[in-house]
């Protein structure tokens, strides 16, 4: 599997990278698609302090011993877990990102991750408090490199001006176009974008249709709009799946495209899927087919 570097890093990541959040607690199972994935050539496996409460980064442990040297790991920090449990509040303070990645590292039961990513983001935000804990964090050799996950423009402008992150992770795919207004300042940025939602919750998957028959719609696309898009794509592309992610890693500005998986199958489909590709012709063709929205909200002034 081919390698991108994440911005100027010294990061290099598989094109193909694996999102754990949809890990089943089946330890068996996930431990059979962790071993397909590294098997397949992915060494870019992202998660979050905020999946199932700090569970799933517990659970992605179990599989680091002993392959923690081919693994490049990244989570993410901002939302703090309430007392109750089951719901959290937005902390980008200096004082929470310093204590929450000590309880990371300790879930994780390493001693370094390679990307640490603030897991959201607000314009009310203390932003210089916020980058200098990334700083003082990366000085310590505690993290390698950090970045952003957030679909807010205005956010995002204003990290990458002040910091020397690396990557914005940003739900990106054919079905939702709306980052591509602002690869070019990600770029200018020295950073890469990685994606999310590669497949689109699996709308860009052979099971397209039949999740969309049971949807209410997704991002722009009503319900009907969704399943006449859809009905046009299968028709135009011999493998929607193959096309969905060649459609990401098209854009070089792209450093991996994660994808997720429940199941060993699952995963299988997908790595299949990006070692079959799709022209870039035909990539250009299937865009005409979409729609290319953009973001409503949070844009720049």
């Amino acid at each position: 599997m081919k390698k991108r570097e994440i911005g100027n890093s010294g990061l290099y990541v598989s094109e193909l990278g694996f999102g754990t959040m949809s890990l089943p607690n089946d330890v068996i199972e996930a431990n059979n698609i962790f071993d397909a994935a590294l098997h397949a050539g992915i060494n870019f496996f992202d998660t979050a302090d905020l999946y199932d409460a700090g569970k799933n980064e517990a659970l992605v442990s179990q599989f680091l011993q002993n392959r923690r040297d081919k693994i490049i790991l990244a989570t993410k920090v901002g939302n703090k877990m309430n007392d109750d449990g089951k719901t959290w509040s937005w902390d980008p303070s200096k004082k929470h990102i310093m204590q929450a990645v000590k309880e990371s590292l300790r879930r994780l039961d390493t001693d370094y991750i390679d990307l640490y990513q603030l897991h959201g983001g607000i314009m009310e935000d203390d932003v210089e408090e916020t980058i200098d804990a990334f700083e003082s964090l990366k000085k310590e050799g505690v993290i390698l490199q950090y970045g952003i996950s957030s679909i807010r423009p205005n956010v995002i402008k204003r990290f990458l001006d002040n910091s020397a992150e690396v990557s914005v992770m940003m739900q990106y795919s054919l079905l939702d176009r709306r980052p591509e207004e602002w690869v070019n300042m990600i770029e200018e940025a020295g950073a890469s974008l990685i994606t999310r939602g590669t497949v689109a919750k699996g709308f860009l998957t052979l099971e397209g249709l039949t999740r969309a028959s049971s949807a209410n719609g997704f991002e722009a696309y009503n319900a009907n709009e969704l399943h006449a898009t859809l009905e046009v794509l299968m028709k135009e592309t011999e493998d929607l799946h193959a096309a969905a992610i060649a459609f990401a890693l098209q854009n070089q500005s792209v450093a991996s495209a994660l994808v997720g998986a429940r199941s060993t199958k699952q995963l299988l489909d997908s790595i299949i899927a990006y070692e079959k590709g799709a022209p870039t012709e035909h990539i250009d063709h299937l865009k005409h087919v979409v729609k290319s929205h953009k973001y409503k909200e949070h844009r720049l002034l």
